[in-house]
């Protein structure tokens, strides 16, 4: 092949490997650090849930505390009591979407039945959504679809989590793709495509007790 019919074949595979301008990614990108919000209240936009007995799900609110992974303030879910099936939970207004990277970091602090917490997204409300999981008591991630106030589970994965330390937990969705990642190691990769939108929202169980902090939603247009 001579060198003139060389660079036109190269010409052709440049400009076809060029996007065209409708195929551009857009994004949207939202931060809570909790740092500048009034301890012992609840970012406004933050809504929670209710328990199967019409109570509130939770008693969430921003500490400051010295636990703080980015100092100095944290969102709690401070409840420390509850049925098996009490899950504690709240969504975010204005985050409707389907493709997103949604990650928090979260820290154990108490709990006897349960400990841990977790991430939901693609909620219609607060009984029908996605979650991924985290629970050191039982030493696993899990990721459910709940329906109707019921979890089904989706996939396990053991894992050893550290009660003193942060753990980031972070969520990755296009299209019925879903993949999780714990302390930046990937644990899940699948396809499920019961829920396609809604918003996102933090997750604990039971008597857990939880600190959140740096939670951020990445919204794919």
């Amino acid at each position: 092949m001579n060198t003139s019919l060389k660079r036109i074949l190269l010409l052709v595979l440049v400009v076809t490997a060029v996007p065209a301008v409708g195929d551009s990614i857009e994004t949207t990108t939202r931060v809570w650090t909790f740092d500048d919000d009034s301890p012992k209240t609840l970012p406004s936009e933050f809504k929670i849930g209710t328990l199967f007995d019409g109570r509130p799900a939770g008693e969430w609110k921003v500490l400051q505390t010295d636990q703080a992974k980015s100092p100095s303030r944290v969102l709690g879910q401070l409840m420390a009591k509850g049925a098996e099936h009490a899950y504690k939970n709240l969504l975010i207004d204005g985050t409707t979407s389907s493709d997103i990277e949604l990650e928090v970091s979260f820290l154990p602090i108490d709990g006897k039945a349960d400990m841990g917490g977790g991430l939901i997204w693609r909620a219609t409300d607060d009984r029908n959504y996605y979650l991924a999981r985290a629970n050191p008591l039982e030493q696993n991630i899990r990721i459910y679809r709940v329906v109707k106030g019921v979890r089904h589970l989706i996939q396990n994965f053991d894992q050893i989590i550290d009660v003193r330390q942060w753990h980031p937990l972070r969520v990755i969705t296009k299209g019925c793709i879903v993949r999780v990642f714990f302390d930046e190691k990937q644990v899940f990769d699948l396809c499920d495509q019961t829920f396609t939108t809604g918003r996102v929202g933090l997750w604990t169980k039971s008597d857990a007790v939880t600190y959140f902090d740096d939670l951020k939603l990445q919204i794919v247009h």
